[in-house]
């Protein structure tokens, strides 16, 4: 299924600095053992920008209803979600069923603005309601599912099926098992005729969090703090409006994302959503934890989702199949690191723009180390370029040094695709186990194109801290930690060391500007990589 976006009737609000916001609220969930405890939260929840709160009471000890249900609502700093969550539905409660619903109408009685049933009781719930109930408080109905995402018509009958209790507010959380699984809950979310909840749990599930704002969702959940959450892939408040500027999403918001697997160590959506920002820019962009990149573009054909960047370990030539037209650096590579989406007709090109902020990076290095340049233009030309891995960003840098006249040496664990990429790059092909005694001249060049050394496997490194004397310089693609132990012993041996994070930078500058045709940041690129590494 190719999931479609359409134009939605969302109401615009007024925001402090005059601009316009959406109408999705943020609502933080409260979860504390005392009465006492959910206050301060509360409290915390306002000066961090929620607009509303959910008092989780099954997650009160020894609950007295009447008595901290009056204290909760009457002092709440913001408007009110009461929840009694019971075990059956993955909350905490497990006593009397009748005197958790008793609770729940009790909670409508005080003041309370939402309160939330489950599809499972809802009817019972509904009947149990005198004819002069508040009319002020919204009665929310939700289904849980912690085991998958159903089909479109499977949830579009579930909308049915709460709509048909009674409910103000429909809610459905499913769990993602691939990212595509958003789509459909997208699908039924965009053509909802009520308000409704519509998320995905879990860390496949995190688009379905932001993009609630552009798909029309009533609300979404944000933490307080990070891990301290009430349901699985729960962000937390402040990176919804910090940094992922959810306040601003609508209809017209292009999606763009790092494409991998894993996705957390990125630090691109810091990048480029700050970016986005400061030039007006109308785009989001989402780290997307994707296991099939044939599956994952096919489902999200819509021109709104409109470019994938850095395409990480081990989608960069899956990413090259996918692609309508592919730049011909590129196809000499064998392997993208940017797509976009061509706004005129949907085409999707492909670009490997991962050897041009490397070899920067790497002659910027060169140059600031000797200071001279060869006739040729670059330092790198003439030397020999050893290049650690085969995969995408090892075709991207090789190619890049043969470009530059360096001579390349590939290594790699896997001999033939050492030798498959040497043979195209004019270089030599050696082993990973060659690697520590490989010298035949000093002053050579070491690029790791490896996640060796990659967070949270920080202690590792690719070569032997003695084979480093051979050196001139060492350049490790890896960001997270940005002193990799490769680079830390490197420059203990007295070479010049080139942190990953410049090939990066420059990999943002040329990816901003092709997303959005406008000129990048730099300034703001580099500090808020500064800040976030």
């Amino acid at each position: 299924m190719a999931f479609e976006s359409s134009t939605l009737p969302i109401t615009d609000f007024q925001i402090g600095d005059g601009a316009q916001r959406n109408s999705t609220l943020i609502c933080v969930p409260i979860m504390a053992e005392s009465v006492e405890e959910m206050l301060v939260k509360m409290r915390k929840a306002k000066e961090l920008g929620g607009d509303l709160v959910e008092i989780r009471v099954d997650f009160l000890k020894n609950f007295i209803p009447k008595q901290d249900l009056d204290i909760l609502i009457k002092q709440a700093p913001l408007p009110t979600l009461v929840t009694f969550r019971p075990r059956w539905e993955g909350g905490r409660y497990d006593g009397d069923e009748s005197k958790r619903q008793e609770a729940l109408r009790l909670a409508m009685e005080l003041g309370a603005d939402y309160i939330d049933i489950e599809l499972k009781v809802a009817h019972d719930f509904f009947s149990s309601l005198p004819r002069d109930r508040p009319e002020n408080v919204k009665i929310i109905v939700s289904s849980h599912n912690y085991e998958s995402t159903p089909s479109v018509e499977e949830l579009g009958d579930l909308v049915a099926r709460i709509q048909a209790t009674g409910a103000d507010i429909v809610k459905i959380a499913t769990t993602a098992l691939d990212i595509i699984d958003n789509a459909r809950l997208f699908q039924v979310l965009v053509h909802s005729q009520v308000p409704m909840i519509g998320l995905v749990m879990g860390e496949r599930g995190l688009m379905s969090r932001i993009l609630a704002a552009k798909f029309g969702g009533f609300l979404t959940f944000g933490t307080l703090e990070e891990g301290v959450i009430s349901a699985p892939g729960q962000p937390t408040v402040k990176e919804l409006l910090d940094l992922y500027n959810m306040r601003h999403i609508g209809p017209d918001t292009k999606v763009h994302g790092v494409i991998g697997n894993p996705i957390d160590h990125s630090k691109s959506p810091h990048l480029y959503n700050a970016a986005f920002k400061s030039t007006g820019f109308n785009g989001i962009y989402l780290p997307l934890l994707v296991d099939n990149v044939s599956n994952f573009i096919t489902t999200y054909s819509s021109p709104d989702f409109a470019g994938y960047s850095s395409y990480t370990i081990p989608h960069k030539e899956a990413g090259l199949k996918c692609c309508d037209e592919v730049d011909p650096i590129a196809e000499s590579i064998g392997a993208i690191s940017c797509m976009i989406r061509r706004p005129t007709d949907g085409k999707l090109f492909g670009y490997n723009i991962d050897y041009l902020g490397a070899i920067a990076a790497i002659e910027e290095g060169l140059r600031a180390t000797s200071g001279a340049t060869p006739a040729s233009g670059s330092p790198l030309a003439g030397q020999i370029f050893v290049v650690i891995g085969a995969g995408g960003a090892g075709k991207a840098i090789a190619y890049g040094g043969y470009e530059k006249g360096a001579r390349v040496v590939v290594a790699n664990c896997t001999y033939d695709k050492a030798k498959e990429l040497a043979s195209k790059v004019g270089g030599q092909a050696i082993t990973l186990s060659e690697l520590n005694e490989f010298h035949p001249e000093e002053g050579m060049i070491l690029v790791n194109t490896t996640s060796v050394g990659m967070k949270p496997k920080i202690d590792e490194t690719p070569v032997s801290k003695e084979a480093l004397k051979h050196y001139s310089l060492v350049f490790d693609a890896v960001c997270t930690p940005k002193l990799t132990r490769l680079l830390r012993e490197a420059q203990e041996s007295g070479a010049t060391i080139v942190y990953g994070a410049e090939m990066f930078i420059n990999q943002a500058f040329v990816q901003f500007e092709m997303f959005t045709g406008l000129p990048a940041p730099k300034r703001l690129i580099r500090d808020v990589l500064a800040r976030n590494t």
